[in-house]
């Protein structure tokens, strides 16, 4: 039997048969695995708690023939317990996992980047610091980034001509030059691709400055060009409430009754 050990995220769970299911994980040196849960879903159980959404943790697998089999299980961190009450916290961190699985399509590829940028965002919706929508956005660019799909922000997507550029043109990857511009091109704020900006390179003391007006309009220029090049929408992405937030310091977000 060959065992191995990793540590990862739990992405989503699947029924199996009576009492077990099927775990995807995103793991720091495996990339995406899915393995075998057994009895999980029993009362008697001894790690089925652990493996639910936005667990973060430590297993042990052994190689089966068609799915491996999970046999150990530690928590690492139990991200779901911040998120879970939250509405505007819990759908933003179901977008980033939705995201991750669809970023992460082959099985057994190490995905290092990805993992990390999933446990951060994450974290950063848990700790319930920053607004959440905030956090989903700079987790998509940067996972976009780092699939190959970032959008252009300081130059023309199609001549590289330097910016800033008016127009934005999800097709043609990102802001657009006058002489470039396809048509159906939209011309979002300058503030609001400065936002954007400041999402991807994680400048938050300008991106937390954005207004509601360009945080919206930047969700919805993320959302399309995420789009585009998964060539269908997330599921979860049109559950985020949008309606904006506040650090918990300042105004408590709360779940819808």
């Amino acid at each position: 039997m060959a065992l191995y050990r990793d540590t990862g995220v739990v992405l989503r769970v699947q029924k199996l048969g009576e009492a077990d299911r099927i775990i995807t994980l995103l793991t720091r040196r495996h990339g995406k695995v899915r393995a075998v849960g057994k009895g999980v879903r029993r009362m008697s159980s001894r790690f089925g708690a652990r493996l639910e959404p936005f667990g973060h943790v430590d297993v042990q697998f052994y190689t089966g023939r068609t799915l491996d089999v999970i046999t150990q299980v530690q928590t690492m961190d139990a991200f779901g317990a911040g998120l879970v009450p939250d509405y505007q916290r819990y759908t933003a961190g179901c977008a980033v996992l939705e995201a991750a699985d669809r970023l992460s399509a082959e099985e057994g590829e190490p995905v290092l980047r990805l993992y990390l940028l999933v446990v951060g965002a994450l974290r950063a919706l848990a700790d319930g610091v920053r607004d959440p929508m905030l956090v989903m956005d700079a987790f998509l660019l940067r996972a976009m980034t780092q699939a190959g799909w970032a959008p252009a922000l300081a130059e023309c997507a199609r001549c590289g001509r330097p910016g800033p550029h008016r127009a934005f043109n999800v097709p043609a990857g990102g802001t657009v030059c006058e002489t470039c511009r396809p048509p159906g091109s939209v011309s979002p704020a300058p503030e609001t691709l400065t936002l954007l900006a400041a999402l991807l390179h994680g400048d938050w003391p300008a991106a937390e400055a954005a207004d509601q007006r360009s945080r919206r309009e930047g969700s919805g220029l993320v959302a399309a060009h995420l789009q585009w090049h998964l060539e269908r929408s997330l599921r979860s992405l049109p559950l985020v409430d949008r309606r904006g937030g506040e650090p918990d310091g300042v105004t408590s977000a709360s779940a819808p009754a």
